[in-house]
């Protein structure tokens, strides 16, 4: 198995994720890809990652490279994290990827205004770095098939952000992504994203 290379420089990303399908772990898994190329990671999410699960996916990773991730709290309001996170994207050298990890509501429309905070803060990022928003996508209650929906698409897509999707089509491992236009079929272990 190889491991997943994720096409992501410079782009602005929206993630919709089936509720528990490794939506924090493949924002792991490209953090550490970014540090591995000797670039810096901005973190915000109302939790931290779970420090077992950080632990294996940056395991490869010397101490020294490791201290190139910075984790910032994201509770309140988001246009004062934009705020926070753009200075800091220009204050430390070599910032290559930010996440929001549940960066809105798990459920229902995403508001407005968080929408244009998230566009106004992938606007105001340097070209080089890639923004990677992680939310919960819903599903069409009542249908038989099992589809992700993800929330405010239109929106984001207005905002500039191309779409990305990982789901389960089954029970175990399999995970499918879809990055843009690309699908990606792939299994979920300890060390990340790998392609069979």
């Amino acid at each position: 198995m190889t491991r997943m290379s994720f096409p992501h420089d410079g782009g602005r990303i929206h993630l919709a994720v089936e509720g528990s399908t490794g939506g924090t772990t493949l924002g792991l898994h490209m953090a550490a890809d970014a540090i591995g190329r000797g670039g810096r990671v901005l973190w915000a999410a109302p939790e931290m990652p779970d420090g077992v699960r950080f632990g294996q996916l940056f395991e490869h990773l010397s101490l020294a490279d490791s201290s190139r991730f910075h984790a910032m709290n994201l509770v309140g309001s988001l246009t004062q994290a934009v705020d926070v996170l753009v200075e800091t994207s220009t204050a430390l050298p070599s910032v290559s990827l930010i996440v929001l990890d549940d960066w809105c509501d798990q459920s229902g429309r995403i508001p407005k205004a968080r929408v244009k905070d998230a566009s106004t803060l992938g606007h105001s990022l340097d070209s080089t770095i890639t923004l990677l928003l992680i939310s919960k996508g819903g599903t069409d209650a009542g249908s038989n098939e099992k589809s992700l929906n993800v929330r405010s698409e239109a929106a984001m897509i207005e905002g500039g952000f191309q779409i990305w999707t990982l789901e389960r089509p089954n029970d175990g491992p399999v995970r499918s992504i879809t990055c843009g236009d690309k699908r990606y079929e792939c299994r979920l272990t300890d060390g990340g994203f790998q392609l069979d």
